[in-house]
């Protein structure tokens, strides 16, 4: 498989979860939809991890966006949800199984400088006990879900509260635990 041929198979996965997520957000659908016409990079990952009782929010760091759910750049030929579990796994130190419906898809700037890119964002239930390993300088901490944080995107709290409550409704004891 050419180099092309793989940037088109990770961009039909990315096309193939937007279509599957629970929540849209700014237009994203579309947005992908125009931008498959076009080379399009970068594209996000990030998971919205809560607890079993969809109390708290995982969040990390950073050292310029505030507290953000763990999550990052997918990599040249790495799928996004493959992105979000490395992300998880390297901000935070979890291994978890990521639920099966993405959680949302939108488009945001990083950054002034960038143009704007498509982020997915996955959904992960965890225990508060599990110990969080977080990389330096970017610590890993709860929040509970009803009190704020500090974020440049903060409209992230509503669109993650609302899932939680989602998640919460249609629970049923089906979602996995780690």
């Amino acid at each position: 498989m050419s180099h092309g041929e793989v940037g088109q198979v990770i961009v039909d996965e990315a096309v193939a979860d937007a279509r599957l997520a629970a929540w849209e957000f700014d237009g994203a659908r579309a947005w992908l939809e125009e931008a498959r016409r076009h080379p399009m990079e970068p594209l996000a990952a990030e998971v919205w991890v809560t607890d079993p009782a969809f109390v708290y929010v995982l969040l990390v760091k950073h050292r310029v966006r505030g507290w953000v759910p763990p999550g990052g750049k997918v990599e040249r030929g790495e799928a996004p949800r493959a992105a979000a579990a490395r992300e998880l796994l390297e901000e935070t130190g979890l291994r978890s199984e990521l639920l099966p419906e993405p959680a949302a898809v939108a488009v945001r700037s990083y950054r002034a400088d960038w143009s704007p890119t498509l982020g997915l964002s996955y959904a992960a239930v965890v225990g508060r006990g599990v110990p969080l390993a977080g990389e330096q300088n970017q610590p890993a901490a709860w929040f509970r879900l009803d009190t704020g944080w500090d974020s440049v995107f903060p409209e992230d709290r509503e669109r993650i509260r609302a899932h939680a409550r989602r998640l919460a409704a249609g629970a049923g004891g089906r979602l996995p635990l780690r």
